[in-house]
């Protein structure tokens, strides 16, 4: 690989995922402050993330991979996404916004496995090319965070009233529009499908790997792996605004440690694997979960603010821990025939179903506790995905057999 090309790849990485970081987790604040909206509606656009999720494989499977470069169809998602973007900016109520915010996670989702897609086309050992060219992604959704809070100040709280969180989509509408019309210059990535096959909807959705669900140890993590995404929603939908409802400085700022710790911990994560194996890794994620919504419920802005920070940079285990390991472990348990059926299965059962349930849950309970104008019972509220998620790693614990899985398949 090029230099020329690194960079390419480093900067398409950076601008997919400073989009993203951009809008996605100060979307809940914006929709309260912007557009009054119910805690119900909340959960409702940040339920558009699984309906992206549970459509993206067809837009890849039927489309891209069959009839057109994969950088072309990232850039005209892109720029068709950059016109989304910029009419959420401009949106005034719910009732305009929600169509909007979906039409642009139909066009998002499908672009995580494009930029994939563009980057392992150039790379002649992924497995140690990749990170390299994937932790630019955090860092760009770090980079969104940290302009949001330290050079913007659209997030704090005088600015929140004002409503100048809908700025956040007019910047991500500006550097969507650029990745568009970059990525045209992009390395060409032709159709990888073989167009004399037909069309199977079943492998498109990795179903054809259901088979897998016989194995015991590959149901239960299965199951696990749904359940423990309706806490994960909790954290996606509700962290930014409890932290700018109690009163914290720079709460998108903040959350950018979370991202920090992802890169941490992705570095400690083969040495914790071999170490203690998967069903202790497993554990450990979910209990990092349970732990992080426990300081959230107990932690405030005053002497203990250092709950909430520890509840944020937990992150890193909570994911790394928990959904990369998985990723690992779906790839030894599926062998060479359905290795993309079964991470496509995963995906589809996680972002798509799980957070799907999980979004909705969170916003039935959000609503739950409001307790006057924009306020609410955090505590409470927190302590159900706490609860929850100790309840999931107590039935994964007692009926997933520990397997050993060999060092060779292990590559992060």
């Amino acid at each position: 690989m090029t230099k020329l090309v690194r960079f390419q790849l480093s900067l398409m990485m950076f601008l997919e995922f400073f989009i993203w970081g951009g809008w996605f987790v100060t979307l809940g604040t914006f929709l309260g402050y912007n557009l009054n909206a119910t805690d119900v509606q909340i959960s409702t656009a940040f339920s558009t993330q699984s309906w992206g999720a549970i459509i993206a494989p067809f837009i890849i499977g039927l489309i891209a991979d069959r009839f057109f470069n994969a950088e072309r169809i990232l850039g005209f998602l892109h720029i068709i996404g950059a016109i989304l973007l910029y009419m959420m900016y401009i949106s005034t109520d719910f009732a305009e916004f929600y169509p909007l915010v979906l039409g642009y996670m139909i066009a998002y989702m499908p672009t995580l496995a494009l930029v994939n897609s563009v980057s392992f086309n150039q790379m002649t050992d992924p497995a140690k090319e990749f990170s390299y060219i994937r932790v630019f992604g955090t860092i760009g959704w770090i980079v969104a965070g940290l302009v949001i809070s330290y050079i913007f100040f659209w997030d704090a709280p005088a600015a929140r009233q004002e409503g100048m969180l809908k700025y956040t989509f007019l910047m991500v509408s500006i550097a969507s529009a650029f990745l568009g019309l970059f990525s045209f210059t992009l390395p060409k990535t032709p159709p990888t499908a073989d167009k004399s096959k037909k069309v199977s909807i079943v492998e498109t959705l990795g179903l054809d790997a259901l088979g897998l669900l016989k194995d015991k140890n590959f149901l239960m993590f299965f199951v696990a792996s749904v359940l423990i995404c309706i806490p994960l929603a909790f954290y996606y939908q509700n962290t930014n605004p409890f932290l700018s409802e109690i009163g914290v400085e720079n709460p998108t700022g903040l959350m950018t440690i979370g991202q920090a710790s992802e890169v941490l911990f992705m570095l400690l994560l083969p040495f914790f694997f071999k170490r203690f194996g998967f069903k202790m890794t497993i554990i450990a994620g979910m209990l990092a979960w349970t732990l992080r919504y426990l300081l959230f419920a107990y932690g405030d802005t005053g002497e203990l603010i250092f709950m909430l920070i520890t509840g944020i940079a937990l992150h890193g285990i909570c994911y790394d821990f928990f959904f990369v390991s998985g990723q690992i472990y779906t790839d030894f348990k599926a062998g060479d025939k359905y290795k993309s059926s079964a991470q496509g299965l995963i995906t589809l059962a996680t972002y798509g179903v799980g957070m799907l349930i999980g979004f909705y849950v969170a916003g039935l309970i959000t609503n739950a506790y409001l307790t006057g104008d924009k306020m609410h019972d955090w505590q409470t509220i927190w302590l159900y995905p706490s609860a929850f998620a100790f309840a999931v790693m107590l039935l994964f614990s007692i009926f997933f057999r520990n397997e050993k899985i060999d060092k060779k398949d292990i590559e992060i």
